[in-house]
């Protein structure tokens, strides 16, 4: 068997997996680390990783796609595996450092919860912090966890990471939410921990590595990978009340759900929708891969295009799940019904700081010639 075709074995036996182990992903509020495992062998964290260090160093678009179909299955899975797109944020560091990283085989787990910033004092070979960060995503199934850091006498916008072994951070048990409780999104916090400088870079900083994936914009691509969960559960809210249509009647003498008008206009727009907020946004990340291959950069232009795609599939993924909600009728109220757990983890995707409206009005004033942008 080619490897090619063992990938695909191993992400089809994960896509079973997901759908038959999702709702334990909610009683746990994690993805266990044996499920962690079957995403490492379907190549969702060697996606990443840069070619020079076993990795596959995907395009972008490719990548998206796996999450996507990940999407459909259960959100909070999707939202772990995005993690693995972020590796073009270890990609910062120091080369040398990566390789250390990297030295037991190109699949490393990367999470990391960022804000609020801590301030670090500055030693001679680095940096010693103290501090507690929220929304660590997939960090029980982690192998490396960063934190964030800022460095006394720099500017305030200066974000650093600094990074570690998972057994050296401790994570606190705290995620409690009404939507994407499988993320395990827990606090993390470090006592007088010392962090060499190799260890640190800035957040989304450029790469050493001279690899096509490293000079596509990590901010962007971060905002891509929790936008397209959306577009994932947005596509199987559809499904789900397209099935629905022929459902008994409630009461007698009512027409079927699909011989309601409200709900074939429901379920036509909805695709509709479904089909523009997909199209645009792969449409952008492609275009955009192309800029970085043949020029080895992004315009300015096509990133904000690129950052208002993800936000618009967030945004409007998380109405087609809502208007597929309301047009299905009184079935879907039940605690146990799919569409219940789908409506609540599209809603809190929707609500990340990279995916907000606020971006989408920083596009609208970079498009008006008012502003820089994103």
């Amino acid at each position: 068997m080619t490897k090619a075709a063992e990938a695909t074995d191993a992400f089809a036996t994960l896509i079973e997996t997901i759908r038959n182990r999702r709702e334990e992903f909610d009683r746990l509020a994690h993805v266990p680390r044996d499920v962690v495992e079957q995403m490492k062998a379907a190549g969702i964290f060697r996606a990443a990783t840069p070619k020079m260090f076993g990795g596959d160093a995907m395009p972008p678009a490719d990548f998206l796609r796996m999450i996507d179909l990940i999407a459909r299955e259960d959100g909070s899975a999707a939202w772990v595996a995005a993690f693995g797109s972020a590796n073009t944020y270890v990609a910062a560091l120091p080369v040398e450092t990566q390789a250390k990283i990297y030295a037991s085989g190109p699949d490393q787990v990367f999470a990391g919860g960022l804000y609020p910033l801590k301030p670090a004092t500055e030693i001679e070979d680095g940096y010693v912090v103290s501090g507690r960060w929220r929304f660590a995503s997939g960090c029980k199934g982690a192998d490396w966890i960063g934190v964030g850091i800022t460095i006394p006498g720099t500017a305030g916008t200066d974000v650093r990471m600094a990074v570690a072994p998972a057994a050296d951070v401790e994570i606190i048990d705290n995620w409690e939410v009404f939507g994407l409780q499988g993320t395990g999104s827990h606090d993390t916090s470090v006592t007088e921990k010392f962090y060499p400088r190799e260890w640190t870079c800035p957040r989304g900083g450029k790469s050493d590595v001279d690899e096509p994936l490293y000079r596509y914009p990590p901010m962007v691509f971060q905002a891509q990978v929790h936008a397209v969960c959306n577009i994932g559960m947005a596509r199987a809210a559809l499904d789900l009340v397209r099935d629905m249509a022929a459902a008994s009647k409630m009461m007698p003498g009512q027409a079927t759900l699909g011989d309601r008008a409200y709900f074939r206009t429901a379920l036509a727009l909805g695709e509709a929708r479904w089909q523009s907020l997909s199209g645009f946004f792969y449409e952008t990340a492609e275009e955009a891969w192309d800029m970085v291959v043949k020029t080895g950069e992004v315009s300015d232009h096509q990133r904000n295009l690129m950052r208002l795609a993800a936000s618009y599939a967030a945004k409007t993924g998380a109405e087609i799940v809502q208007d597929c909600f309301r047009a299905a009728g009184m079935s879907v109220i039940a605690k146990t019904h799919r569409l219940q757990q789908i409506l609540r983890d599209a809603m809190v995707v929707m609500q990340h700081a990279s995916l907000n409206d606020s971006t989408i009005e920083e596009v609208g004033g970079f498009l008006a010639g008012a502003s820089k942008g994103l």
